[in-house]
């Protein structure tokens, strides 16, 4: 199932940014608005990927990159994080 949402968000990154760029609208003299159509389309698309990227933070947000096991204190044991109090390295 995670295999499946993996290659679905690939699928919506991959459209999202190869369409970001008008590439068909080029030579269009079509003015909206007195902003060139193509303007219009790429401010459309940036409101769209943000809509999307929302989303994506939402729910899917690591995907593909997390590991089996997401507790990390059997790593370390519970005082041997290799990061001090203050959130630095330990000398």
């Amino acid at each position: 199932m995670r295999r499946l949402e993996l290659v679905g968000w690939i699928t919506v990154a991959v459209v999202l940014s190869g369409l970001a760029v008008p590439w068909f609208l080029w030579g269009s003299s079509t003015v909206v608005a007195d902003l060139p159509l193509w303007l219009w389309w790429h401010i459309g698309w940036m409101g769209l990927a943000a809509i999307v990227f929302h989303l994506f933070a939402q729910r899917a947000w690591g995907i593909g990159i997390e590991t089996e096991s997401t507790d990390s204190s059997d790593e370390h044991g519970p005082d041997r994080s290799p990061r001090s109090a203050s959130g630095g390295e330990r000398p």
